[in-house]
């Protein structure tokens, strides 16, 4: 279909994000004609702000606007814990909670041979230089529930394991509210592996 050239780049940039196929692109182009020139000068301010003053926090590697991060420098947090997640947003859900005391760290991503990330391509050797200069007892496996998520965990407990450290896996099973009948397989087997007294 034929667009005018500004709105064609708009479209081609829109649908460069993940999860925006051509419709979804040229519905939020066209929202964007439709918004007052304000709103779109402090839409694409924005953008531009969020990419030039977010950096990578130096101890935990989180997504930041301070080094280190607001986590990493609170004194009250129990800095002998590392929950281990795979993206900053995990890091986000995680702190919604309001349970966990201690700090993080981001893997940016998960190992996946079929995808060519290998250890190398996520932030492992900063984990273990922390684990090496900081005092650790405890490392908690946050990964995703899905085979490169399993996969990064195991690997990140066998390099663990030499330091003496108590590595724990977060549990997997039904959500709240959720049905047996409508659970697969994996979510049931993990459940009971998960299960606790109470």
């Amino acid at each position: 279909m034929y667009y005018p050239q500004p709105i064609a780049r708009l479209i081609d940039s829109f649908s460069r994000l993940p999860g925006i196929g051509s419709k979804t692109a040229a519905r939020l182009a066209f929202h964007v004609l439709r918004m007052n020139e304000d709103d779109v000068v402090e839409f694409a301010k924005a953008l531009v702000y969020v990419k030039r003053n977010l950096i990578f926090c130096k101890v935990c590697c989180a997504i930041t606007d301070t080094d280190p991060c607001k986590i990493c420098a609170d004194a009250s947090r129990d800095h002998e814990v590392i929950c281990v997640v795979q993206e900053s947003r995990d890091l986000i859900a995680m702190e919604r909670t309001r349970e966990f005391k201690g700090v993080y760290h981001v893997l940016h991503g998960a190992i996946s041979p079929m995808d060519g990330v290998g250890p190398d391509q996520i932030k492992l050797s900063e984990l273990l230089h922390r684990l090496k200069d900081e005092t650790v007892s405890e490392l908690i496996l946050a990964t995703n529930p899905n085979v490169e998520g399993e996969a990064t965990a195991m690997y990140i407990s066998r390099l663990v394991k030499p330091f003496g450290i108590k590595v724990t896996r977060i549990a997997h099973g039904l959500p709240v509210g959720g049905d047996l009948e409508y659970a697969d397989e994996m979510t049931l087997t993990k459940s009971l592996e998960g299960r606790r007294e109470i």
